[in-house]
């Protein structure tokens, strides 16, 4: 296995996407991985504008066509090892089944794709291929989402009985679309899909549910409102879960909340006890057992006791990366999902297989996951609201 940094290549990124930033920060925040090359933009010489006015040297593509073409042709050592997909929902599958047929792993922005078709092949190309490939749920890479997952699936709560999994912004709670592009192709059908706060927040919570559990949505009944005026898309959604162990869950996202910024958060009541945590305030998460004090574990400072017991020694390590108290952030948790996403890529390529064993990271099953919900979801509203299979 060589040491030698791994070469990303992005595609989009241009203009004035607000992605493509905090994942290029956690793209070379362990000095392991370095973007190398970039389609980034869909005019061929804006594309190659961009990359020669990027912060560093960049080789730049007119089209992800040709960057897909062009560096699968390399011989393995000097093609990139994977390839970042951070443009609208829109551009998700096409590149993402090229990247797939060619053989080089994808790190793809959520949702996986406009609808469960496309979500689909992507599935089966990645099980027929091998390549690894990973979606960017980013709340997943906080320490302290590992350290609930550790929780929930050893049964220190029990039995899960409820969970109720929100993501509250207000960034459009006015008409904002006209001026703001990052907005504007949000609640257009046409590049963002079915669905506007489901799709772009709701998949997030759904994946948090999941993720931290361990259980999937069998049913939903949901709402999905236009608040504002003259919008085709949702910017308030509300679903209601049956889980696969019986249990009731709910999952709340809504983008027009004034007051909430990027106000992700889950409680899961069990049978022992409950547990809960709030992205803007990722460093802790709280536990609550009948009869005694609530327990608060900040990142950093976690080490077994007799509620937690015996804890996985890398999920020690991977919390101490940084000492408590040197609060962690989005950019750090993203880097975390790239970290474990590099390992993956690394055992792959020296004739290994990927995790699949509870993945540290959302997988292309997954990102399927979150568009078949949707497609239930968008169903479910259009028929007042009945319940409707996630399968």
């Amino acid at each position: 296995m060589t040491n030698e940094p791994l070469k990303v290549g992005l595609i989009g990124g241009g203009g004035q996407a607000f992605i493509v930033h905090p994942h290029q920060r956690a793209i070379h925040m362990d000095g392991t991985r370095r973007v190398v090359c970039g389609a980034l933009f869909p005019d061929p010489e804006q594309a190659m504008r961009q990359a020669r006015e990027w912060p560093y040297p960049l080789r730049g593509y007119g089209s992800y066509e040709e960057l897909i073409r062009a560096e699968a042709a390399l011989p393995v050592g000097e093609r990139v090892d994977y390839v970042l997909i951070v443009t609208p929902n829109h551009l998700h599958f096409d590149p993402a089944l090229k990247c797939i047929q060619a053989g080089l792993p994808v790190f793809c922005e959520k949702p996986l794709t406009m609808d469960l078709e496309q979500a689909d092949t992507l599935v089966a190309a990645v099980k027929k291929s091998g390549v690894p490939f990973a979606v960017a749920h980013t709340y997943l890479g906080h320490w302290t989402t590992h350290l609930a997952r550790h929780i929930v699936r050893s049964g220190l709560l029990g039995e899960v009985r409820w969970a109720d999994s929100s993501y509250l912004q207000g960034w459009l709670a006015a008409r904002t679309e006209d001026e703001n592009p990052q907005a504007r192709w949000r609640v257009d059908p046409k590049c963002a899909g079915a669905s506007c706060c489901g799709g772009d927040i709701g998949t997030h919570a759904l994946m948090q549910l999941r993720f931290i559990t361990g259980l999937e949505p069998t049913a939903v009944s949901a709402h999905m409102d236009a608040i504002v005026p003259g919008r085709q898309l949702d910017d308030h959604f509300v679903a209601n879960l049956r889980l696969s162990n019986g249990a009731r869950a709910m999952v709340r996202a809504s983008q027009i909340a004034i007051g909430h910024l990027n106000d992700m958060a889950i409680e899961i009541n069990g049978s022992k006890g409950s547990l809960m945590w709030r992205q803007e305030d990722p460093e802790q998460l709280r536990v609550m057992l009948p009869g005694r004090p609530d327990r608060v574990y900040w990142r950093g400072a976690v080490q077994p006791d007799e509620f937690l017991g015996e804890l996985p020694q890398w999920l020690i390590d991977e919390g101490q990366r940084l000492p408590s108290g040197h609060t962690e952030g989005f950019h750090d948790a993203m880097a975390r999902l790239h970290r474990f996403f590099e390992r993956d890529i690394r055992a792959w390529r020296d004739g290994g297989k990927p995790s699949t064993d509870t993945p540290p990271y959302a997988t292309v099953e997954d990102g399927r996951a979150g568009i078949a919900f949707i497609a239930a979801s968008v169903q479910s509203h259009r028929n007042d609201n009945q319940w409707v299979s996630c399968a």
